[in-house]
């Protein structure tokens, strides 16, 4: 795009990121209105000046000296009101803006599939949500008031120069122009800048927030320096390119305000000139002076705004990138809710990559009856977590079809085929509250007792009651207080809880002490009573018992059967079960 189209690509910015402040625009229209009417207040200003410095040294009127300066006290009170109104105005709807701006990023990025979190780093959302967000608040309120209110005061100031002496108002319009091409060249330069300080400071967010979620592998390895290093290093990168902007910033500014304060010295000399000639009084002189310095603050001003308009609109260039991303999987139009499902699941010539050149599962077909225990069994990377992702839509198939009591998964909203199924993940995710809150997670709206019933059932009585605060103690940061077998125990509690009729098991306990496995597999059957399972593990000794055993090999089911069939052919299950047998003896 080319140069000339830069001021209307910042206009088109501004433009859009005023949508956010739509629901108010009653609020806001009062500010601008307030606002504006302090500026003609403000106006008027050197008018009462001038009236005043005239009935001192031209009419010699001590009342009318009087009356001038109530007049002017009555202005600076009457401005002083109306600023407080604006102002308030402002920042209440600056506020309200972001928080709505904010509710609606975060929604949008829930939405998003697996696939979209893969690809993205979480500090760099993050960033989105709070510095992103953070820029546009002044651009969409106060700077665009105070964008009118500064024109306003040029455009007054200008008419009134006119008014009172045009041949000293064409020094004010000799640098215009300038100011104009200068603006245009900074303005460029430093929406360039403001757009690489954000994604710079997404950087930084995102390397701070991985080491801190990843401290104990930090600390494990003895990487604290290293780490740091690299906060640091990202750090400085940010500093330079900041120290940049703020050069840009400050120089423009510099640049204006000489122009402007140059300009003001010649007035000074050319206006003393026309006072001794008896073209113009000293009150006219000294009100003229006033509004070249309007002119001057208002120039200033707006080259600021420039600034802080090209600063927010290179990071809602980043806000509408997400914002505008259409979610991968959602729901389809007309798509039906699912109700109370018996748990049959079907999965017909089922085929899906995650690279468009690396298949990760080819034309898999299977039926599982209701309440039956599958188990998937293969090498890593065989596909057996991708397959388990299709059933709820974390993922959407390639090729093929998946079906829930015979009904395709896509065909059904989103939130109430989830509802149908309940997870257990090998890599358990706490949130920093308490024990009974977290299981709560499977079903916000149940009650203490039934929290408890579940706990029951899943063992996290057992350790919950030896608690100080029991089922009231705050576990940590993704449950760092717990050992593994806890954590786990509660994630079942969760699924119990939930009690859905299909049930993902995905490697429950496969980094667990044969203690704590125990009670975790004791909780296991009793959640997997009655309701349709899928099993993941790489220890075949928890698998011997399924219904049938799936045995996936580079995204094929290359054999199906009970352990006891697999075991007795020659096969892959019967050289991973003789392997593994043979270690644990």
């Amino acid at each position: 795009m080319s140069e000339t189209g830069a001021p209307y690509r910042l206009i088109a910015a501004v433009r859009r990121m005023l949508q956010f402040a739509a629901p108010y625009r009653r609020r806001l229209a009062v500010a601008v209105i307030l606002t504006m009417v302090g500026s003609v207040v403000w106006l008027a200003v050197p008018m009462g000046v001038r009236a005043l410095i005239d009935a001192v040294f031209q009419a010699d009127d001590q009342s009318l000296l009087n009356r001038m300066a109530l007049i002017l006290l009555a202005l600076f009170v009457a401005q002083s009101a109306l600023s407080f109104g604006g102002t308030y105005l402002l920042e209440w709807t600056g506020e309200r803006v972001v928080a709505d701006l904010r509710k609606r990023l975060y929604e949008r990025m829930t939405r998003h599939d697996l696939r979209f979190f893969a690809n993205q780093r979480i500090g760099d959302l993050t960033s989105r949500l709070t510095n992103d967000v953070g820029s546009i608040r002044t651009a969409v309120t106060s700077a665009m008031v105070d964008l009118l209110s500064q024109s306003l005061s040029l455009i007054g100031s200008i008419a009134l120069m006119v008014l009172l002496n045009w041949r000293l108002s064409a020094l004010i319009f000799v640098i215009v122009p300038a100011a104009t091409l200068l603006a245009r060249y900074f303005g460029r330069r430093i929406r360039a800048l403001s757009r690489d300080i954000q994604d710079r400071l997404a950087d930084t967010t995102a390397i701070a927030e991985e080491a801190l979620a990843a401290v104990r592998v930090v600390k494990a390895f003895a990487r604290e320096e290293h780490e740091v290093g690299r906060y640091g290093t990202s750090v400085e990168d940010l500093f330079h390119t900041s120290r940049r902007t703020i050069l840009e910033r400050i120089l423009f500014s510099t640049i204006i305000g000489l122009l402007f304060f140059g300009a003001l010295v010649a007035i000074f000399w050319f206006g003393g000139i026309e006072v001794l000639a008896g073209r113009l009084t000293a009150g006219d002189l000294v009100a003229f002076i006033f509004y070249a310095f309007f002119i001057a603050r208002s120039t200033g001003g707006m080259a600021r705004l420039y600034s802080i308009f090209n600063t927010a609109a290179g990071a809602s260039e980043r806000i509408f990138d997400l914002m505008e991303t259409e979610p991968a999987i959602q729901d389809r139009e007309g798509a039906r809710p699912l109700g109370r499902v018996s748990g049959a699941v079907t999965f017909e010539n089922v085929s899906f990559r995650y690279d468009p050149d690396v298949p990760v599962l080819r034309d898999v077909g299977f039926e599982v009856a209701l309440g039956a225990t599958i188990a998937l069994v293969g090498r890593s990377g065989a596909g057996k977590t991708t397959l388990l992702n299709l059933i709820p839509r974390f993922y959407e198939p390639d090729e093929g079809r998946v079906l829930v009591d015979g009904v395709d998964v896509r065909d059904v909203t989103l939130r109430s085929l989830r509802e149908q199924i309940a997870v257990v993940p090998q890599d358990v995710y706490l949130f920093n509250t308490s024990i009974m809150e977290n299981i709560r997670y499977g079903r916000l709206e149940a009650s203490d007792e039934e929290v408890i019933e579940a706990a029951i059932a899943a063992n996290v009585d057992e350790f919950a009651t030896r608690l100080p605060d029991g089922y009231d103690t705050v576990i940590g940061e993704r449950g760092v207080k717990l050992s593994g077998g806890e954590k786990q125990r509660l994630s079942v509690a969760r699924a119990i809880l939930k009690d859905a009729p299909i049930l993902l098991l995905d490697e429950a306990t496969s980094s667990l002490d044969s203690e704590s496995e125990a009670l975790v597999q004791e909780a296991l059957e009793r959640l997997m009573s009655g309701r349709t399972t899928f099993i993941i593990a790489h220890r075949l000794s928890t698998v011997q018992h399924a219904d049938r055993i799936l045995v996936l090999e580079d995204g094929r089911i290359i054999q199906s059967g009970t352990h006891g069939e697999l075991s007795s052919i020659e096969g892959l299950y019967r050289r991973l079960a003789s392997l593994q047998f043979a270690v644990e003896a």
